[in-house]
């Protein structure tokens, strides 16, 4: 039992080795700040939660009791990383940027930010 708990507990620090280290490969190598902005926020974000796993398996099998400490860390986590994501999405949209100089918008065609002709329309939305 002590074997194959060892091996998954190892085999979850592997995992969330190499998602950790994509994730920073990344955020270093993509080309542009939306693209770049995914590698942290989701490979990485799965990286730590393999090290919480391993870190709950190493309590439970090793030393026999269940620890919620990293149940926690991991609801942290999953709240946090999201909306910090949201909000460079956000910073990188409205940073003055021109449609021409957004990545590409896929489906939609326009971002939602930019799909207005001027500021006057602006004014004339109704809030």
């Amino acid at each position: 039992m002590a074997f194959a708990a060892e091996l998954l507990i190892s085999f979850f620090l592997i995992v969330s080795g190499i998602f950790g280290f994509v994730g920073s490969f990344g955020l270093l190598k993509l080309s542009d700040p939306m693209s770049r902005m995914h590698a942290p926020t989701k490979a990485t974000t799965l990286g730590v939660g393999g090290v919480l796993i391993a870190s709950i398996l190493h309590s439970v099998f090793v030393d026999h009791h269940l620890s919620l400490h990293e149940l926690l860390i991991t609801l942290f986590l999953f709240l946090t990383a999201p909306v910090s994501a949201h909000f460079i999405a956000k910073w990188h949209i409205h940073r003055h940027e021109t449609p021409a100089s957004l990545p590409d918008a896929g489906e939609d065609g326009v971002w939602a930010t930019h799909d207005i002709e001027d500021d006057e329309d602006v004014a004339e939305m109704p809030r």
